[in-house]
């Protein structure tokens, strides 16, 4: 793999940037550099030109100072002033920045009565905060600051001499004294104005000749980088031309040893190439073929053997065997053989020009023969060769689906359960097990008619499909078939065993009916047949559905118990989610129960619940799901505590609301938990909660004063609700989803959605949609001003877990364009 990178990156187009870069780096650096060196050229120019300045303005103050002792005349003095003020701006300059925080205005003010040009302002500025400590400036303004010290004694001696004169009390000794005093002076300020300037000048050559040193140096690293470069490059080339050489070979040695036959012709289709994948796909060899035409070696025929219309090199040339996609086709060798194959195929371009074609051919026969093996393992059942419940349902299907066209159609489906069979597996193991049923299928094989067909449905369960056959014959086969398997004395390691089966009948008739309730109805068939005692034939009537229903939910009780004692429930949470402006709540949730049958299977409650119901099981699956809901959002708070919670909606039976001791047991667990009543909302069905009115009114107050919310579900299904909605103290309406589903398409639903929305607002109950599940729903609920909307859109049942607990974020509403005579 490495190998193939570092070849890769050889071969690639060299990018122009990646060429130049560094040398466009050292011009931006040497430009830099330049401008840097001229911008600090220009601040010392700039001092060197203001010491001048201020020489000259302290030799011209000195002067005038001295003839004002000598003339007294107000003009001379003024002389002075106007001179002294140069080199004072300097001084000011000099302040200004000493300070701890540089006063930037003064400083620009002192430069420019120090006389520089205004473009010299911010360079000297920079110069003098960035290089202070420079070892020539910092000598420089310790000498400027000596000059100061003398000007300020200079400027202090005139301002004495000016009171004096303008008052009239000069004598002649204190002419005298004050020009020993300005020669003392002048004395003193020319010595350090001449090292100050000696310094400036010093240090410009000093940054002239470092700046001279580092353009030189720059220019030889641009040298040799450009030789490093050069090197660099005439080495890329030297490895491009190696790495081509090297691919052409490896090319040709995979060509040579791949599985795949591969073609090339000239523009004309006669032979370039062939590797040996392709001699051994058309029984050529390359020096025979070469030079001959495709047609030569085998003709191509599509998939039903016809002879092609285009040439293959046709084909190739317009495209339509590229890449991308598999073609297959059949290809008829010279000797009449032919071999299944997929092509794919290329032109050769040069200069823009097809100069030829490349094709490959991939030999099929293998994969269609995996194809067909696996085609017969996802229709069969393994252990018995029989057809398996996927293939049997599908030919049921296509039988059901001939009935409507057909004449008196005589059609037979059966289920067959062996009795006892798991006596078998659990005395002598699963070998046992499979030999029976290996020896029952042959038997159960040997006694049904050609066309007939046998499927293993799963573990000791066989199905039969019976095509015209009419229902005196379905049943003597049937008969037959329990009394062959009665008949078999099947031992193992000298353990003889009694096999009996069970077998449920349902005869296919003109009335219509779908795949499920045709294997339902057999199912239950069988089922009756072992409830009547095994070893029987059943057979199934449609005036029998009321047994059939009490058979099963018989069962059911059984089976409830047993999921109840060995834990087999299950609960999922689905999103409840606000329409329009939210109400700020952590989010809303319903809690659903679902049951793993002792397959593992989920059973959805539809299939439970009227059984619970009829049975008196309901409080104690409510219970059930209380404690779980209750266990798991104390576990939550626990783990993950300070993050905020969803509301969850637990639905409660009509039966669990009349129970005295169920509020009793609430409270309870209230306290065990820890739970915030706040959190938890109770469903309860609007026919629950109207048959059993003063029983709900209590025990909804006695709830809601613990701090629960309440929902009433299934709002307006029994149509009698608004008579008894405003004695029901609760906090949601659930819209029945029979309105809102088909809202879209019967006005006279979104009028009952509309009316049903606008009464609960009124009453101040906030409404929730159910079956919610197209977004041009979303939008006409949204439109109404429905608060809530719960459904396949929003969430699917998702497994109640922590992450169902936690607050949802808010989904992106559709934009609402509000229909004319909407409740609002």
């Amino acid at each position: 793999m490495k190998q193939k990178r570092t070849l890769g990156a050889t071969l690639s187009r060299p990018r122009l940037l990646g060429m130049v870069w560094p040398f466009i780096a050292v011009v931006l650096f040497q430009a830099l550099l330049g401008c840097v060196s001229l911008y600090v050229l220009s601040a010392v120019r700039g001092y060197v030109a203001g010491e001048s300045l201020w020489s000259k303005g302290q030799k011209d103050a000195i002067y005038y100072l001295t003839l004002y002792a000598d003339n007294r005349d107000p003009a001379t003095y003024l002389k002075y002033q106007q001179a002294i003020a140069v080199p004072q701006g300097g001084h000011e300059l000099r302040i200004a920045l000493d300070r701890p925080t540089a006063d930037l205005a003064a400083a620009r003010l002192g430069i420019l009565k120090g006389g520089n040009h205004p473009d010299d302002v911010s360079s000297l500025i920079w110069l003098y905060l960035n290089f202070r400590h420079f070892s020539y400036l910092e000598k420089a303004i310790e000498l400027w600051t000596v000059g100061d010290g003398y000007l300020v004694q200079l400027d202090d001696l005139a301002q004495a001499m000016h009171r004096a004169i303008s008052s009239d009390q000069v004598s002649s000794s204190d002419v005298r004294e004050w020009k020993g005093r300005i020669t003392a002076i002048n004395d003193g300020v020319t010595p350090a104005a001449k090292a100050f300037s000696d310094a400036l000048g010093e240090g410009s050559r000093v940054i002239l000749r470092l700046l001279l040193i580092t353009n030189l140096a720059t220019a030889l690293g641009l040298i040799a980088l450009a030789l490093l470069r050069t090197h660099k490059l005439l080495t890329q080339r030297h490895a491009f031309a190696s790495a081509l050489q090297a691919e052409k070979e490896r090319a040709q040695i995979t060509l040579e040893s791949i599985g795949d036959g591969v073609i090339t012709t000239d523009v004309d289709g006669a032979i370039a190439y062939m590797n040996p994948a392709a001699e051994a796909l058309t029984h050529w060899k390359t020096a025979q073929a070469q030079g001959l035409p495709l047609a030569a070696l085998f003709s191509l025929l599509d998939e039903n053997a016809e002879p092609d219309a285009f040439t293959l090199l046709e084909h190739v040339i317009k495209g339509e065997l590229g890449g991308g996609s598999e073609h297959s086709k059949l290809i008829q060798r010279v000797d009449g053989s032919t071999v299944s194959v997929t092509l794919v195929g290329a032109p050769i371009r040069s200069a823009g020009k097809v100069s030829g074609a490349v094709l490959v051919l991939h030999d099929m026969t293998q994969e269609r023969q995996y194809i067909a093996n696996l085609s017969w393992q996802a229709t069969h059942d393994a252990l018995t060769g029989l057809a398996n419940r996927r293939e049997f349902e599908f030919r049921l299907e296509q039988v059901l689906q001939q009935v409507a066209r057909q004449q008196n159609p005589r059609h037979a489906l059966m289920f067959l359960d062996l009795d006892q069979f798991k006596l078998v597996n659990d005395t002598c193991g699963h070998a046992a097990g499979d030999e029976l049923l290996r020896h029952i299928c042959a038997l159960l094989q040997s006694d049904l008619r050609e066309g007939d067909t046998l499927a293993r449905l799963g573990g000791d369960e066989f199905g039969i499909l019976l095509e015209n056959c009419p229902a005196a014959v379905a049943e003597k086969i049937a008969e037959s078939l329990r009394h062959t398997v009665q008949s078999l004395h099947f031992v193992w390691k000298g353990r003889p065993f009694m096999t009996t089966v069970s077998i449920g009948l349902v005869h296919i008739s003109q009335t219509p009916t779908t795949l499920e309730t045709s294997l339902r109805a057999a199912d239950m068939a069988c089922y009756m047949a072992k409830e009547k005692g095994r070893n029987r034939v059943q057979v199934y009537h449609a005036d029998d559905s009321e047994l059939s229903l009490r058979f099963g939910e018989m069962a059911w009780v059984q089976r409830l118990h047993m999921a109840l004692d060995e834990n087999r429930f299950c609960l999922y949470a689905q999103e409840i989610s606000p329409l329009g402006q939210t109400d700020g709540g952590n989010g809303h949730i319903e809690i659903l129960l679902r049951l793993h049958d002792e397959a593992g299977r989920i059973i959805l409650p539809d299939s439970f619940i009227p059984a619970a119901e009829r049975y008196g099981l309901m409080t104690s699956l409510d219970r059930w799901v209380v404690e779980n809901v209750f266990k798991l959002i104390a576990d939550c708070i626990g783990e993950r505590p300070g993050r905020p919670m969803a509301m969850c909606a637990i639905n409660l039976s009509g039966i669990t609301i009349g129970d005295d001791e169920f509020f009793g047991f609430l409270r309870e667990k209230f306290t065990a938990y820890n739970i915030p009543p706040a959190m938890i909302c109770f469903e309860i069905t609007e026919t629950s909660a109207i048959a059993n009115l003063g029983s709900a009114i209590r025990f909804i107050n006695e709830l809601k004063a613990l701090g629960c919310h309440f929902s009433l579900d299934d709002f307006c299904a029994g149509m009698s609700s608004f008579a008894y909605l405003k004695h029901l103290p609760v906090d949601f309406l659930k819209i029945d989803g029979s309105f809102v589903k088909d809202m879209l398409d019967d006005p006279i639903n979104r009028a009952m959605v509309e009316v049903i929305n606008h009464i609960g607002h009124v009453m101040g109950k906030r409404t929730i949609a159910e079956f919610v599940e197209t977004p041009q729903i979303e939008q006409a609920l949204l439109e109404i001003g429905v608060d809530y909307a719960q459904g396949y859109l929003i969430e699917r049942p998702q497994l109640f877990t922590f992450d169902s607990l936690q607050c949802r974020p808010v989904r992106p509403q559709p934009l609402v364009f509000k229909a004319p005579g909407t409740f609002r």
